[in-house]
């Protein structure tokens, strides 16, 4: 029997309507909506990424929330059960925000983190 799994993360509505406004005024018309990453790099040992994409990949996850749909890299997937994407605006700057509780700490300028990824899967 097959069991369905929460989606590997949620968006608010506020990374929604930006995700909506990005792809909106994106130029090329190829460009369907953004794929979510994490790769090796920063202080504290991974990056999260965004990045246009045309189409899904064959083992992308996709993530239907707020009438957007998003990618997730295959290899992001264990680190990214759980977290919730949002989008904030404050006097100094703008951006996607992570709330990942799988993240076990951070640098301090915030551009890099320490992720463990999910073992087990109840």
């Amino acid at each position: 029997m097959l069991r369905q799994l929460n989606s590997v993360i949620t968006l608010t509505d506020a990374a929604a309507d930006r995700i909506k406004f990005l792809l909106e005024k994106c130029n090329d018309p190829k460009i369907k909506t953004l794929r979510i990453g994490i790769k090796e790099g920063g202080c504290a040992g991974m990056t999260y990424t965004l990045d246009y994409a045309t189409a899904a990949e064959k083992l992308d996850e996709i993530i239907n929330d707020k009438g957007v749909t998003v990618l997730i890299e295959p290899k992001a997937v264990m680190y990214l059960l759980g977290t919730e994407m949002d989008y904030k605006v404050e006097k100094l700057g703008s951006g996607f925000i992570f709330n990942n509780p799988n993240e076990e700490s951070a640098c301090g300028c915030g551009e890099s983190v320490n992720i463990k990824p999910v073992e087990h899967i109840n």
